[in-house]
C-alpha cells in the first residue's frame, strides 16, 4: 500500500502538455460516444419520465411560453423550466424528437466527464485525472442515467460545474471569479431542480477542514466577496423566477397562482418532508443504491478505505472536500421521506475525484483486475442467460420478449455475444479494460440491434397508432388516467381532464363520466384498472396493453351517480402541435 500513499501525498508536479491533454480529452470522448451517444436516434421516448419532459418541450415549442410549462394543456409545476429549454431548442432548431430528445443528457455526460478530467489533473496528475474520469463514465448509475432523457443528468452537470468553481477557488486558489461562476451554475441548478443549490453546502465541510488544519486550503482575504457566490446563486435563479412572479403579480390569473405555489413550495419542501410516492427507509441509498448502481467504483470502496484514512491523518483537504461534501448529499437525501435511485447521481463524480489519487496504484492490483472480469462476467452471462431462456422457450422470458417486441433470437444472443467477444479481446492485450469493453459492446449491441425492435411497443407509438385508428375522425376521444407518451403520437384534439389526477382517481373518473354522457359521439381511452365504480357497466372494447396497463375503448352510457359528482370545468381541451 506503499505506492497508495505516496500517490495521495503526492502534489499534482506530472507535466501535461496540451498536447497531450487534447488526446486525453479525445479518448475520453470516444468512450462517452461509446457508451452514452450510440443510442441517440434509434427510439422514441420512453416511459416513466421521458414522454412527459419531451411533450412539455413541444408544447412549450408550440405556444412559446417558456415562463409556464405546460404538459396535455395543463400547467405544468412539477420542475423548474430549464431542462424544457434545452429540450426546446433542439426541437424547434430540427423539428425532431427522436434525434434531439437525448442530446442534453449526452452532452451533459461530455461534461461532466471532462470537469473531473480537468480538476483531478490540477489537483494530483494527468494519469489519475485519466483514471478518475475513465473510472466515472463507466460507473453502472453514470451510464444509466446519461442514456436518458432525465433531468437529472444536466442536473448533474451544472452541480459538477459548481463543484469545479468552488474547489478551483478553495483548494487552488485564490479564484474570486470561479467562486462567483460556481454561485450562477448553481442557481442555474435550482432552475433545474430544486436542490441545484446543495454544490454550495461544500463551504460547510471547508471551514472545518480548515479548522483541522488540512491542505491546501489557501487563506483567501476576500471580505464582502464571500458573499459573491451567493449573489450569483439569485442572478441564476433570477433568469426564470423573477420574470415569472412578476407575471404572476401583474396577471392575477388564479392558474398561474396555483402554478406559483405548486413550484415553490410543494414540490420543494413539501415533497422533501413529506413526500406522497417513493417513500423509503433512511437507508435506501446505503443499501439499495449505492452497491449496485455504483459499480465498480462501489467495489473498491474496499480498497479506498486505507488511502482515504491516510489521507485523512495527513489532512489532505484534495481527498476529503470532496468526500465530506459527497456525505453531505447522501445525509440530505436519506434524512427526505421521499427517495429515487437517481437522487445521489450528483454525489457520484465527487467520490470519484475523492478517489482519483489512489486509481492507479489500484489498477495495478491483481484483484482489482479480476474484480473488472467478474464483473463483466456477469454482465455477459446474465445477458447469455436471457437469450439461452428465450432459445430454450422459458415462458416468462418468451413472454417479456414478445411484449417488447423481440420475436427472434439473434438480435438478443447480439448483446452477450458482442459483451463476450470484447471481455475476451480485452482480457488478452489490456485486462484493466475488461469490464469499460464488455459494457461498451453490450450498450452498442442493445441501441442497434434490441432498441429499434422494442422501441414501438416500449415507447406506446403502436398502441397508440392501433388505437386511434379503430376511432373514426369525427368522434370526440378523450383520455382518462392517460400516459404521457400517448401525446406524442395523437393525430387529432382530444380531451384530457389533468396530467396530476392519479391523486384521486375517483375524482377525474366523474369527471370523465359527466363528459362522456353528454353526447353519444365520445369515446374514452381509460385503463381497466379504473372502470370502477363510474365505468363498471358502460359499453367497453378492449385496446391492447401499453406500459403494464390493459386500456379499453369506453363509450355511454356510464353508471348513475358518477356524471352528477363530475366537474366541467376540470375538461382540457388539447391540439397536439
Amino acid at each position: 500500500m506503499d505506492e497508495l500513499s505516496q500517490e495521495t501525498r503526492a502534489p499534482a508536479q506530472e507535466a501535461a502538455t496540451a498536447p497531450l491533454r487534447r488526446l486525453d480529452l479525445l479518448w475520453l470522448t470516444a468512450g462517452v460516444l461509446l457508451l452514452i451517444g450510440s443510442g441517440i436516434g434509434w427510439r422514441h421516448p420512453w416511459p416513466a419520465d421521458e414522454p412527459g419532459f419531451v411533450q412539455v418541450a413541444r408544447e412549450m415549442a408550440a405556444h412559446g411560453n417558456w415562463l409556464f410549462p405546460s404538459l396535455g394543456g395543463e400547467l405544468y409545476d412539477d420542475k423548474p423550466p430549464l431542462y424544457f429549454w434545452l429540450l426546446t431548442a433542439g426541437y424547434a432548431l430540427t423539428g425532431s424528437i427522436r434525434w434531439t430528445f437525448l442530446l442534453p443528457s449526452f452532452l451533459s455526460a461530455l461534461g461532466i466527464v471532462w470537469l473531473v478530467y480537468d480538476l483531478a489533473r490540477r489537483l494530483f496528475s494527468r494519469r489519475a485525472a485519466l483514471c478518475a474520469a475513465g473510472l466515472l463514465m463507466c460507473t453502472v448509475q453514470f451510464v444509466l442515467q446519461t442514456r436518458s432523457a432525465q433531468i437529472d443528468a444536466t442536473l448533474c452537470l451544472l452541480t459538477t460545474l459548481s463543484l469545479y468553481g468552488l474547489f478551483r477557488h478553495l483548494l487552488l486558489g485564490p479564484s474570486w471569479g470561479w467562486y462567483f461562476a460556481s454561485g450562477f451554475a448553481a442557481g442555474l441548478g435550482v432552475i433545474t431542480k430544486g436542490v441545484g443549490f446543495l454544490p454550495l453546502l461544500a463551504l460547510l465541510p471547508y471551514a472545518y477542514l480548515r479548522r483541522r488544519g488540512f491542505q491546501p486550503l489557501p487563506r483567501l482575504q476576500g471580505g464582502w466577496r464571500w458573499g459573491s457566490a451567493g449573489l450569483a446563486l439569485l442572478i441564476g435563479i433570477g433568469i426564470w423566477v423573477a420574470p415569472m412572479l412578476a407575471t404572476v403579480a401583474a396577471s392575477g390569473d388564479p392558474a398561474l397562482t396555483a402554478y406559483r405555489n405548486g413550484i415553490l413550495l410543494r414540490e420543494t419542501a413539501t415533497r422533501y418532508f413529506d413526500a406522497w410516492h417513493h417513500r423509503q427507509p433512511w437507508f435506501y441509498f446505503l443499501v439499495e443504491v449505492i452497491p449496485p448502481l455504483w459499480l465498480p467504483l462501489s467495489a473498491l470502496l474496499v480498497w479506498l478505505v486505507r488511502p482515504w484514512k491516510r489521507a485523512w491523518s495527513e489532512r489532505d483537504a484534495r481527498v476529503w472536500l470532496p468526500l465530506c461534501w459527497a456525505a453531505l448529499v447522501l445525509a440530505f437525501f436519506s434524512l427526505s421521506t421521499g427517495k429515487r435511485d437517481l437522487y445521489i447521481f450528483p454525489a457520484l463524480p465527487a467520490v470519484a475525484l475523492a478517489a482519483a489519487p489512489a486509481l492507479e496504484a489500484l489498477f495495478a492490483r491483481r484483484d482489482v483486475l479480476r474484480l473488472g472480469f467478474a464483473l463483466a462476467a456477469i454482465l455477459v452471462l446474465a445477458a447469455g442467460a436471457f437469450a439461452a431462456g428465450y432459445v430454450a422457450g422459458v415462458g416468462g422470458i418468451v413472454r417479456i420478449a414478445h411484449e417488447g417486441g423481440l420475436h427472434s433470437w439473434i438480435p438478443i444472443a447480439s448483446v452477450p455475444a458482442a459483451g463476450a467477444a470484447a471481455a475476451i479481446a480485452a482480457c488478452r492485450h489490456r485486462p484493466l479494460l475488461t469490464w469499460p469493453a464488455a459494457l461498451a459492446a453490450c450498450a452498442l449491441a442493445f441501441s442497434w440491434a434490441i432498441e429499434p425492435r422494442i422501441d414501438p411497443q416500449r415507447s406506446g407509438e403502436a398502441f397508440m397508432r392501433a388505437a386511434l385508428a379503430r376511432i373514426p375522425a369525427d368522434t370526440g376521444l378523450g383520455l382518462v388516467g392517460y400516459k404521457y407518451q400517448f401525446l406524442l403520437y395523437l393525430d387529432r384534439p382530444i380531451v384530457d381532464f389533468g396530467h396530476r389526477r392519479w391523486l384521486d382517481p375517483l375524482s377525474e373518473e366523474r369527471d370523465a363520466a359527466r363528459w362522456l354522457g353528454a353526447s353519444p359521439h365520445r369515446v374514452l381511452i381509460a385503463p381497466r384498472s379504473e372502470l370502477k365504480p363510474c365505468f363498471d357497466g358502460a359499453s367497453r372494447e378492449p385496446l391492447g396493453t401499453s406500459a403494464g396497463e390493459q386500456w379499453l375503448l369506453v363509450r355511454a352510457p356510464t353508471p348513475s351517480g358518477c356524471a352528477e359528482r363530475g366537474d366541467p370545468r376540470r375538461v382540457l381541451h388539447y391540439t397536439p402541435p
